[in-house]
């Protein structure tokens, strides 16, 4: 049967590469997968990177269509990469008569929406989060603005028109039982997280040794990112384990770092910052004993699932975070593999910071990460329940 996967994530970033492709690949074996992506210009540019994905697609029989995607100016290149990508996916679907569509979130959910009406085809809204609310969050749109108000019509639309839901998180699903349009008991809506390929992300050997000790943080420091309250976390743990180094994975972002590293008087040998290529961090993951990232506890929050904390368990990899984000919390707790603090105050700061160093000095703190990983995050389990979905909406 054929399917067409919408993405408004290029897969030739990361994170199309880890939360897109890895799954389409897969599900290729088994059914008829048409991707159309849009393509950052930069992406695009990397000859590199454009042949390996290149590569990748044609030996997984995915036939994959791509526009270059347009940023400005803002609303109006979004309008027109959404134009064009109904008139495009409408000449797929009648030409190779696809049966369902996949949306990856809202953007490509408007063009999946009119295809349904035009076609009569099934449409599954993988939300991956509130979009609208994380564009107030993020102090993109305002609240009372036209543009939010239209979008939360589109999302409502979006959910009441879908033939099967996808959220990241149980926690993102309480929060659509609340929403008085709808019964969630009469949604046909499934859960399935940011998923890791745990053969890729493999669990370390061992922990370091007693004299050494690396925290690490992974990917960027901006937006939903609480940087400083990491910082200031890091300053805690300096004064409990003087033999702390931190290592920061990142790109684009090294000047603010240094200097908010630098405002909060960290000791210049005590930390190291470098870019690295996805392919590379499973392996920078390993030097980790543990690793630190805090997020705006936010509504749209609520939906999230960060990537890097599945790809951290699976490597044996504790973590130290907050409350309020999706099920990271619930996660860490029953599986005793990290440590969520309420809130950013000095005391739970410093039992955190303590908390954690308690933790990676467990024996089996390895496995337990591991286990954890294997039990929320694995890629075998996102691609199963994936198929089964679009077995039932085939049917």
């Amino acid at each position: 049967m054929k399917i067409l996967y919408i993405t408004y994530d290029g897969i030739l970033e990361p994170l199309g590469q880890s939360q897109v492709l890895a799954y389409q690949e897969k599900l290729a074996t088994k059914f008829e997968i048409f991707l159309f992506s849009y393509e950052k210009p930069r992406d695009l540019s990397n000859t590199d990177l454009f042949s390996s994905i290149q590569k990748r697609v044609f030996q997984s029989n995915i036939k994959w269509i791509f526009h270059k995607y347009h940023k400005f100016p803002s609303l109006f290149s979004t309008f027109y990469d959404l134009f064009v990508g109904i008139i495009h996916c409408s000449y797929l679907v009648w030409r190779y008569e696809i049966k369902i569509i996949h949306a990856r979130s809202y953007p490509p959910a408007l063009i999946a929406l009119v295809l349904k009406k035009l076609f009569r085809i099934k449409f599954l809204f993988d939300m991956r989060g509130f979009w609208a609310d994380e564009r107030v969050d993020g102090e993109i749109w305002q609240k009372d603005s036209l543009i939010f108000k239209a979008t939360k019509a589109l999302e409502k639309s979006f959910i009441l028109n879908a033939d099967h839901i996808v959220s990241l998180t149980h926690a993102a699903v309480n929060e659509i039982d609340k929403f008085p349009y709808i019964d969630c008991s009469l949604l046909n809506i499934t859960v399935i997280s940011t998923c890791v390929d745990l053969e890729k992300f493999s669990s370390k050997a061992h922990t370091s040794e007693l004299d050494t000790f690396t925290l690490g943080y992974l990917g960027t420091v901006g937006t939903w990112y609480l940087f400083e309250e990491t910082v200031k976390a890091f300053r805690v743990m300096l004064t409990l384990k003087p033999n702390t180094k931190i290592l920061i994975i990142n790109k684009g972002e090294h000047d603010y770092i240094q200097s908010t590293l630098e405002n909060y008087q960290i000791p210049a040998a005590t930390f190291k910052i470098i870019a690295a290529n996805h392919s590379d961090v499973p392996k920078l993951i390993q030097t980790m004993d543990a690793a630190i990232f805090f997020l705006k506890p936010f509504f749209s929050k609520q939906a999230a699932a960060p990537t890097k904390l599945g790809e951290l368990l699976a490597s044996g990899v504790p973590s130290l975070t907050n409350e309020g984000v999706g099920d990271m919390a619930k996660i860490l707790k029953e599986s005793n593999a990290g440590i969520a603090i309420a809130s950013f105050e000095e005391e739970d700061m410093q039992k955190g910071v303590s908390d954690l160093i308690a933790l990676t000095q467990e024996d089996d703190i390895i496995p337990k990460c591991r286990r954890a990983a294997e039990r929320n995050f694995a890629l075998s389990d996102g691609i199963s329940d994936y198929e089964k979905i679009y077995n039932n909406l085939l049917e």
